[in-house]
């Protein structure tokens, strides 16, 4: 059983009431998320008076247990209904649309740096995840700097401070945002400056090593995601119904086979935004991260055709 937020806890119920209202809950619990592309999904177990159910999020679906006795299997059945979503390429999808995931090299590095701190006993230990945070700054501004044309007078590629200077004024400008802009300069400063100590220090800890991970996490963390809900133009609220619950949705085109897009999608009006190209399928690696039981076992393969999906209402 994972550990799972009171708000995360009421989502579900609230959907599968909505879904199933004439089934009463007895039993629920989060037992696997699996983060793909950075979105991660959450597998709930219910149990209710009648039946057990298989709850998934972004999208929240459900599937019936008896239907889908594998955990493993509804999972991958769910992704592939959602990686099927848009069936067309729309008509105004500029050529030259930019990839909505630069960041991939940087995530792998960070979480190559966050392995590397189990392991640490020594001094030498620590250093190295010193010189690894900084290698994963240093990739992170440089993927930062392709991703987007941020300045016609650019700085040399390595200037972690100068660009962080640009790219923080650009995302957030005028006196409004003054304290926004404080907070993710003062954060990746800290987190620049705590590394380069660290890779050189004759008397860091492990503690130290941790911190340096944890400041560059939030660092790099917010200050990308940031990045990338600028260049793939999704709104701080959906413009349809004002709703600030906004999802991504990831598909592939029959016509493109192998290249994932993505697109913001309203949970409460439905209301969809412009689709953009991510990555292809064979940079997917290093991308998915699972927590929980695989789920596996000598059952992950059907032995019966799947013709439709059991509804809760059905017979």
């Amino acid at each position: 059983m994972l550990r799972a937020t009171k708000e995360e806890e009421d989502d579900v119920r609230g959907y599968f009431e909505w879904q199933a209202p004439e089934l009463e809950i007895t039993f629920l619990q989060k037992v696997y998320v699996e983060a793909i592309l950075g979105t991660p999904h959450a597998v709930w177990d219910i149990h209710t008076t009648k039946d057990r159910w298989w709850v998934i999020t972004n999208p929240l679906n459900l599937y019936s247990q008896e239907q889908f006795p594998n955990m493993d299997l509804c999972f991958t059945f769910h992704m592939g209904l959602r990686i099927r979503t848009p069936k067309e390429r729309p008509q105004d999808q500029a050529p030259e649309a930019m990839r909505l995931l630069p960041f991939g090299t940087t995530f792998a590095k960070l979480r190559d740096a966050h392995d590397s701190l189990s392991s640490a006993m020594r001094l030498s230990d620590f250093q190295t995840i010193g010189v690894r945070s900084r290698e994963v700054m240093l990739d992170f501004i440089g993927a930062a700097q392709d991703s987007a044309r941020w300045t016609g007078d650019p700085p040399k590629r390595e200037n972690f401070r100068g660009w962080i200077e640009i790219i923080i004024n650009d995302l957030y400008p005028g006196d409004t945002n003054k304290e926004r802009r404080g907070l993710l300069k003062g954060a990746a400063e800290s987190a620049w400056t705590f590394a380069n100590w660290l890779a050189h220090s004759k008397s860091s800890t492990w503690r130290d090593a941790e911190l340096a991970l944890s400041m560059m996490d939030f660092a790099v963390g917010n200050i990308s995601s940031i990045i990338l809900h600028e260049i793939r133009g999704v709104p701080l609220a959906c413009p349809k119904c004002g709703s600030s619950h906004l999802n991504p949705e990831v598909g592939e085109y029959d016509s493109d086979v192998g290249r994932l897009w993505e697109r913001p999608v309203c949970l409460g009006c439905g209301w969809q935004g412009r689709v953009l190209p991510i990555l292809s399928a064979l940079e997917l690696k290093d991308l998915v991260t699972r927590q929980g039981d695989d789920g596996t076992d000598d059952h992950s393969m059907m032995t019966q055709p799947l013709r439709s999906l059991r509804r809760p209402d059905d017979t």
